[in-house]
């Protein structure tokens, strides 16, 4: 994609929330970051921008470098209205499966915002019980510059507890591959078994 297709791109993403607030009044995003790895817990955010926020870049997580991602960290949260990130652990994905403590972290981070937004934009297709109305987007990391700072959050927040995770049980590698089932994991499982932080019910496949 060129330059001017992505600078494109993320205009529309403004021009979306800029679109919603006019509707709806203050809006936030949210998403999650962390349901397909083998190891952790899965993280959400959620992001109150304001019109005029100044944060220049803003996109789907996924399309930018980590340098990126973790320069865009800190300037979200200094220049976002409110935020919040929370998190759902490895016993509640066991106890409620994947998707419902996903939903379970993004409820608690718009909870956490200290303030009720007039809406909350979601990304994906499924919807969590949250204090406030809500539209699901799909593909909404692309398509809101809200529930893009949202991604964000939640991918750098996770991404950092995964450092701290590698530290704990270094012989896993976790600072590289963030939990995911790479052929160095699933060597490293096989070799040492399961650590704390894995999930039972990723592994029974594998193991």
């Amino acid at each position: 994609m060129s330059r001017q297709d992505t600078l494109l791109r993320r205009q529309a993403m403004l021009d979306y929330d800029t679109q919603k607030r006019l509707q709806s009044g203050v809006i936030c995003g949210v998403d999650e970051a962390g349901r397909g790895p083998l190891a952790g817990e899965v993280y959400a955010a959620a992001v109150i921008l304001g019109e005029d926020h100044g944060i220049d870049g803003l996109d789907d997580s996924k399309k930018l470098s980590e340098k990126r991602r973790e320069a865009l960290f800190p300037e979200i949260q200094e220049k976002a209205q409110a935020f919040c990130i929370a998190a759902a652990s490895v016993e509640e994905i066991e106890r409620l499966n994947i998707l419902g403590a996903a939903m379970l972290a993004m409820q608690r981070a718009v909870e956490g915002l200290g303030t009720v937004p007039a809406l909350a934009l979601v990304d994906g297709n499924r919807a969590p019980v949250l204090p406030c109305p809500l539209e699901t987007v799909v593909k909404g990391d692309a398509t809101s510059a809200s529930i893009a700072a949202a991604s964000i959050l939640a991918k750098v927040a996770r991404d950092h507890y995964m450092l701290k995770m590698d530290a704990l049980y270094p012989e896993y590698g976790f600072a590289q591959h963030k939990g995911y089932g790479t052929a160095a994991h699933t060597a490293a499982l096989r070799q040492y078994g399961p650590c704390p932080i894995h999930r039972p019910s990723f592994l029974r496949k594998l193991l």
